[in-house]
């Protein structure tokens, strides 16, 4: 009996003391943006963009930022609250196929963590943002959503990779379409 309690106490010490050492700190959801240009970065917040996309309402850096991209207010707006209605099953197959592998590594040089050293860590993240956010959507999800569920407090959105990649499309909306629509109905209907 003494031996238990003695065992309960040096546990509950190394787990304080652990927390109080290291710092550990769960991260829920991504809070910020971080849009990198070149040698040039800017911070949005998760929460600003989202009441943007939900009521028009930008902040005056966020309307800076948005004024870069050329396009309409509606047209982002569009994109950002764009639902994709996929079953998580479905889902969970599309992002651990070899289709699904092809698209998260390619988009892994778009956005991941700030820490990312391998692509492989920037496909973790993907992966587990669309299966968490879709999940939480019930078998929707949208940016918004998406941001909403990344693992890590900071997201990296370069521009410079985007860039490469829309030369070779003509809009979001065609990206989107093309990523979206092609592979799900041939996942679909196996």
């Amino acid at each position: 009996m003494k031996f238990n309690k003695i065992l309960v106490i040096k546990l509950f010490f190394v787990l304080i003391s652990s927390q109080l050492l290291f710092n550990v700190s769960k991260v829920n959801a991504a809070e910020e943006i971080k849009i990198v240009y070149s040698i040039f970065s800017r911070t949005i917040k998760v929460n600003s963009l989202k009441t943007y996309a939900e009521q028009g309402i930008a902040t005056k850096k966020l309307k800076r930022i948005l004024r870069a991209t050329r396009s309409t207010d509606k047209e982002i707006r569009s994109a950002l609250n764009k639902n994709f209605e996929i079953p998580i099953t479905i889902a969970s197959k599309l992002v651990y196929s070899e289709i699904g592998n092809v698209f998260l590594r390619r988009l892994s040089y778009i956005i991941h963590p700030t820490r990312a050293i391998d692509e492989r860590t920037g496909m973790l993240a993907l992966r587990a943002s669309l299966i968490q956010g879709i999940n939480k959507g019930n078998g929707k999800i949208n940016m918004i959503s998406f941001f909403e569920s990344y693992p890590t407090k900071t997201i990296i959105l370069d521009v410079n990779a985007l860039s490469k990649v829309m030369n070779k499309v003509e809009s979001i909306s065609e990206l989107l379409d093309f990523f979206t629509d092609s592979p799900l109905e041939k996942i679909k209907t196996n």
